[in-house]
């Protein structure tokens, strides 16, 4: 018998340390070559490393939440007598990466393998023989406050990977684990730690630089969407039964681009490190996407030079890239502006938090019929409020509310979206 160690390898982009984001094997676990051993995180990418050689578990660099600098040994293998030799302890290229803009790398990953160049592989249900269930630690949190034996649940995620939906669709199946419940309501007791590490941690870290750096101006304004949705209504009723259907996120999304051509200083950067604002000419539009992992902010690039059915596509693409984690890294960075959204949950009002180095963010909240007086009678319309923020170093309050009221005009006569500029 022999051992090998297996060093934290260079994950790409000047990386020079990375977290522990999630061990799927354990000391005295024995694995196939191959087979996923961790999931690590950098600023933006998740990582999953797989074992360079087959043998035993011998040790481990740390806890989740750990860092390890690259080229320092991150897992030991006991291995047959000549195994080691087969594999380099380190590639001449860095891992495939799934980005992470707040994202949390065990729902996300690509494998990269030490000992094939790094090949990537799918995420797999069972990692080698140790038989460890792949899923994300929120799920594994959930799953042990409600006592479920996760290697229960089937999972549809790539090699069986367990998803937020197969875990829900298990607990309304009935799948909580038995246990004779007494009767009557009984007193709780006890507390529940969860160490914030990942996805959470980068979340946690990005909003506080970002509520703490940026002096924000919020401005909240109603629209009327009557004329919109009638619009986007009758635009639907052309579309094949087979035919996504228009949202009303594509015509806020055009509109957001014809406003800005007027207000380029809210298409902007702030590059703090040279205190220089970037003023951009394209509009890559943020689209911010709550995923069962996070909220992470998919990008439509070069929103400027798309129609609304092309944007409408677009916008779709991306989200759903988002949520079942096939996003790249290049697909979750670089917008200029970012449209938030809660939908159906969007209340009256909000003060959406700027995503950095961004300088400003669109808030929809949720449309409702409301009476309104219009030219003084009483008529039920449909309304809608937009509720924003600006990084006020940059935007005035005052350039802040005139693009906001630009923004109501075009979604109030949606005509105007469509002139020639």
């Amino acid at each position: 018998m022999s051992e090998y160690t297996f060093k934290l390898p260079d994950l790409g982009e000047g990386t020079v340390e990375a977290e522990i984001a999630e061990w799927m094997v354990k000391v005295g676990d024995t694995v196939k070559e191959e087979a996923p051993i961790c999931a690590m995180l950098t600023d933006k990418a998740a990582v999953e490393l797989t074992a360079p050689v087959s043998g035993k578990v011998v040790s481990v660099a740390g806890a989740e939440g750990d860092m390890v600098t690259v080229g320092s040994p991150l897992i030991v293998f006991e291995t047959e007598a000549g195994t080691a030799a087969k594999a380099p302890e380190a590639a001449t290229e860095p891992p495939a990466k799934v980005a992470a803009d707040k994202p949390e790398p065990k729902a996300a990953p690509e494998r990269a393998s030490a000992s094939a160049g790094h090949r990537t592989t799918p995420a797999s249900g069972q990692s080698g023989t140790s038989g460890k269930v792949m899923t994300s630690p929120s799920i594994r949190a959930r799953a042990r406050e409600a006592g479920v034996d996760l290697t229960q649940v089937p999972g549809t995620g790539p090699r069986g990977r367990i998803l937020k939906a197969d875990f829900e669709s298990f607990m309304v199946s009935g799948g909580r684990a038995a246990a004779t419940a007494p009767a009557g309501p009984q007193k709780r007791i006890g507390t529940t730690e969860i160490k914030v590490i990942g996805l959470r941690r980068k979340i946690a870290e990005r909003l506080a630089a970002a509520s703490r750096e940026i002096p924000h101006f919020s401005y909240v304004e109603e629209v009327d969407m009557t004329a919109l949705e009638s619009l986007r209504g009758h635009l639907n009723s052309t579309k094949g039964t087979d035919e996504p259907k228009l949202t009303p996120l594509a015509f806020l999304g055009l509109a957001v681009v014809r406003v800005l051509r007027e207000f380029p200083q809210c298409n902007a950067h702030y590059d703090s490190e040279r205190n220089v604002l970037i003023r951009h000419e394209a509009v890559h539009l943020g689209v911010a996407t709550q995923t069962g992992d996070g909220l992470k902010v998919p990008v439509v690039r070069h929103a400027e030079a798309r129609t609304l059915d092309d944007l409408a596509a677009e916008i779709r693409r991306v989200s759903t890239a988002a949520r079942d984690n096939s996003a790249s890294r290049d697909e979750l960075s670089g917008s200029t502006i970012t449209i938030t959204s809660l939908g159906k949950l969007g209340g009256i009002a909000s003060t959406p938090i700027i995503n950095q180095p961004e300088v400003g963010i669109i808030g929809v909240n949720k449309m409702v019929n409301r009476p309104m007086v219009i030219d003084g009678r009483v008529e039920v319309r449909t309304m809608m409020n937009l509720s924003s923020s600006f990084d006020h170093r940059f935007v005035d309050g005052y350039d802040a509310a005139a693009m906001v009221q630009a923004l109501k005009e075009l979604l109030e006569q949606p005509a105007l979206i469509f002139m020639p500029l």
